[in-house]
């Protein structure tokens, strides 16, 4: 079973389940957990071959990497600590493992919040995954991460949380970093299923200076029902991180049923 972490408010406080992306762990909501223990029991979650869950990997599961092999992890340990429902917060690649599990027990979920969120590949993105895959079984992984988090977070206001994720990233090995790479190739699937209306409220969150993900995610929700937009100025990819005081009111302003419109914030 996955690593997990429990902060317990009181029992009749809503849950909030957090799942970290791809290279990071856990350790990636640090700036969120004293605000949001005031208000919520918590729920934080290490994925297969991340932080403290390097272990749960076997050989038999290895060329069965998918987003619903991941997902069943996670529904593995809600049905083990028998977790009622809950909102969940991804930030990345874990906004993709949320949307997943949005198919898979929506009565389960009260709501998305999915920060810094992945749904389209632009012709830049595809450029750096194709690069990526032509190199990594060349070169060691940490090359590459450094590489894509200098992409994805290249401006001197997202050091913070590019420190965070490489020194997260460290402590896969190279095996466990190809596993998460192939899962690119399933991505074009889940991609769609961004497009289609879900009975969930949902709320992204993304950083002004997101270059590679935003302008998709601007088009997409103007066509779509029960979901809203947070654009943070000055920030980038991880919003969590870069601009927590924000996000965290924010957000529980969302959760707590206080900010349900359709928003912009700076």
């Amino acid at each position: 079973m996955l690593y997990y972490k429990e902060y317990l408010l009181s029992p009749e406080a809503e849950w909030v389940v957090f799942i970290h992306g791809a290279g990071g762990s856990s350790a990636v909501w640090f700036k969120q957990l004293k605000d949001f223990r005031k208000h919520f029991n918590l729920l934080l979650i290490d994925l297969r071959g991340h932080g403290k869950s390097s272990e749960v990997v076997t050989d038999k599961d290895y060329k069965n990497y998918s987003f619903e092999l991941i997902a069943k992890d996670i529904i593995e340990v809600l049905d083990h600590l028998q977790t009622p429902k809950a909102h969940f917060i991804g930030v990345s690649l874990g906004t993709l493992i949320i949307r997943q599990l949005g198919d898979m027990i929506t009565p389960r979920i009260h709501s998305m919040i999915l920060v810094g969120a992945i749904t389209h590949f632009n012709l830049k993105s595809r450029f750096w995954v194709g690069l990526g895959s032509i190199f990594k079984n060349i070169l060691p992984y940490m090359w590459l991460y450094r590489l894509f988090a200098f992409v994805i977070m290249p401006s001197k206001n997202h050091a913070e949380s590019r420190n965070v994720f490489v020194k997260e990233a460290q402590k896969l090995c190279q095996r466990e970093f190809l596993r998460w790479y192939r899962l690119t190739s399933q991505l074009t699937g889940l991609f769609r299923k961004f497009e289609t209306n879900i009975s969930i409220p949902t709320l992204f969150v993304m950083g002004e200076q997101d270059h590679m993900f935003l302008d998709p995610i601007k088009l997409m929700v103007k066509n779509m029902q029960d979901v809203a937009l947070l654009i943070v100025r000055e920030c980038g990819h991880v919003v969590n991180i870069e601009q927590a005081g924000i996000f965290n009111d924010e957000v529980i302003k969302y959760l707590l049923g206080l900010n349900t419109a359709r928003i912009t914030v700076s």
